[in-house]
């Protein structure tokens, strides 16, 4: 068989398997992030007894992944609500550096000092523990009209900072790890000071572009395309722009992932190309599910015994953080219920977790060991089943009352 013909079949294959998987699994109220992993991961066992996954293969899944990871920040960064962000900035914030402490520093600690796992594969894992999946919890506030709810914004908030300031310190500890390797001595803090404030820098000069591309630029630009192209063009358009923006980054030496992100953070403060975001959907469906298979080939069968009990130590430990994280703060501010309630919402580590870990494993075995990578997959798949159970029969005994208009 020919490679294009095998890589268009195959390519095809997991489309219809994706769509499947997807309807499936919303069926069980399973997120289908976890069927994706799977996925992915039964076509790494196959490929053991049919040789299909050529380099050739592996280029076209890795190709769509990356159009598959710009579709996924982009829309994260385009259903954020920044306006409503900084209203509740005093409380979420309070909340979000609990989580963020919480979360970093017991997800570095354990697995560094107490699970004898190497400084750098400790630093990702941290790193990962600080995001939340919010689209796994928010599907059952809204199935439990409880998202219109003052706990259930607050949720959205602190869920949306999580996600930002994970991206940036991921960012942030690409530019950094490559010292951390190759940098022994008196000189490792001067050096790693000088490459942060480096990064510092160019964040602050991203950011100000964004800034003012999104005040004078943004709006003009959507209007224009508007007159000129009808739906959907035009919103594939607004996303030509959020690639753009995510190769930019890139060549900043952000990852993708950041400039994907900002880019719909630029578009978020319009209503108008929200509005329009329902012609971006079948974008997103179409590219989103390859990050997430290609994902699952990368787990390495061989490694998932040493990862299963690392996941199993690591799941405890995910869910114990984000428990305490967001719950310490919100008991003292809003009382025991609310704090129950959040805590488990913010359980779910998906999206940006695995954005996070795939980055370090594209450095290496020093970055992210295979048998760490299976770990937190293991974890990403078990915090998306896991919670959704017990947060429904919370919501259920504690239903939440709407906003006052």
């Amino acid at each position: 068989m020919e490679t294009i013909t095998k890589e268009i079949l195959l390519a095809g294959t997991a489309i219809i398997l994706a769509i499947l998987v997807k309807h499936g699994f919303l069926k069980t109220r399973v997120s289908p992030i976890v069927g994706y992993l799977v996925l992915g991961f039964l076509l790494r066992l196959s490929a053991q007894y049919w040789d299909f996954l050529t380099v050739e293969v592996r280029g076209v899944f890795e190709f769509l992944a990356h159009i598959g990871l710009v579709a996924l920040l982009f829309r994260i960064g385009l259903e954020s609500n920044l306006a409503g962000l900084i209203r509740q900035l005093r409380y979420a914030s309070i909340v979000w550096i609990g989580d963020v402490f919480v979360s970093g520093v017991l997800g570095f600690f354990v697995p560094y000092y107490l699970l004898s796992i190497p400084l750098i594969p400790s630093l990702f894992i941290g790193t990962a523990f600080t995001a939340t999946s919010i689209g796994v919890s928010v599907a059952i506030w809204q199935e439990l009209n409880a998202l219109n709810s003052p706990n259930g914004g607050l949720l959205v908030d602190v869920a949306e900072m999580d996600d930002i300031s994970g991206v940036l310190l991921m960012s942030l500890l690409l530019a950094v790890v490559p010292i951390l390797r190759g940098s022994t001595g008196a000189s490792l803090p001067f050096v790693i000071g000088k490459t942060s404030g480096m990064f510092f820098l160019k964040a602050i000069l991203f950011g100000a572009f964004c800034i003012v591309f999104s005040r004078y630029a943004e709006e003009r630009i959507t209007r224009f395309f508007r007159k000129i192209k009808p739906a959907p063009d035009q919103m594939l358009l607004i996303a030509g722009i959020g690639f753009v923006i995510a190769a930019l980054a890139n060549w900043l030496g952000f990852s993708v992932a950041v400039g994907a992100l900002f880019a719909g953070l630029v578009f978020s403060r319009d209503p108008d190309a929200v509005k329009i975001d329902a012609s971006f959907g079948s974008l997103f469906e179409f590219f989103t599910p390859f990050f997430f298979i290609n994902i699952g080939l990368k787990i390495d069968p061989d490694s998932l015994v040493a990862a299963l009990s690392l996941g199993m130590v690591l799941l405890a430990l995910a869910v114990v953080t984000k428990t305490i994280g967001h719950g310490a703060p919100l008991f003292f501010m809003k009382g025991w219920k609310s704090a129950v309630l959040l805590g488990v919402s913010m359980i779910p580590r998906a999206e940006i977790a695995m954005v996070i870990m795939q980055q370090g494993r594209k450095l290496g075995d020093w970055a992210v060991p295979p048998y760490v990578f299976s770990a937190m997959v293991l974890v990403s798949a078990a915090t998306c089943i896991i919670s959704p159970l017990f947060l429904r029969s919370l919501l259920i005994r504690w239903p939440q009352k709407e906003k006052e208009t």
